[in-house]
């Protein structure tokens, strides 16, 4: 995903644009693309902010975002599953397929950390700051 562009780039066109000049003008004196000019002017006549919106996809909108609790409870009940044993019995209950790796990374983002023991057996646990 490409960068946005810098406030001052952003905070210039708007100068330029409210100073009387068309949008087109403003992008190419500062050699930006047309249509960026305009969406920053849409934005700030929209919300009245120059900073650029967010990019991608929304927190807590995934394919797995529903099954979290599951998930949860799963790893709650038996903390040394592997991620290919999850992925089973989430589609065995739900009929979801998921990759482990996104298995994992849900569970991360739940607070999850996977710790081996002394012994080599790993287990996931909720861990605070260390």
């Amino acid at each position: 995903m490409g960068k946005s562009h810098s406030q001052d780039i952003r905070e210039r066109v708007v100068a330029m644009v409210e100073a009387g000049h068309s949008c087109r003008s403003a992008a190419r004196r500062f050699a930006i693309g047309d249509s960026t000019a305009i969406r920053v002017m849409q934005r700030r006549r929209k919300t009245g902010s120059l900073s650029p919106p967010r990019q991608g996809r929304p927190p807590g909108s995934g394919k797995l975002a529903a099954y979290l609790s599951f998930l949860v409870a799963q790893v709650e009940l038996k903390p040394d599953v592997t991620m290919p044993e999850l992925a089973d019995k989430l589609y065995e209950k739900h009929g979801v397929r998921a990759p482990p790796s996104s298995l994992s990374r849900i569970l991360v983002a739940a607070g999850f950390t996977y710790k081996k023991s002394p012994d080599g057996i790993g287990a996931r646990t909720r861990g605070g700051p260390t």
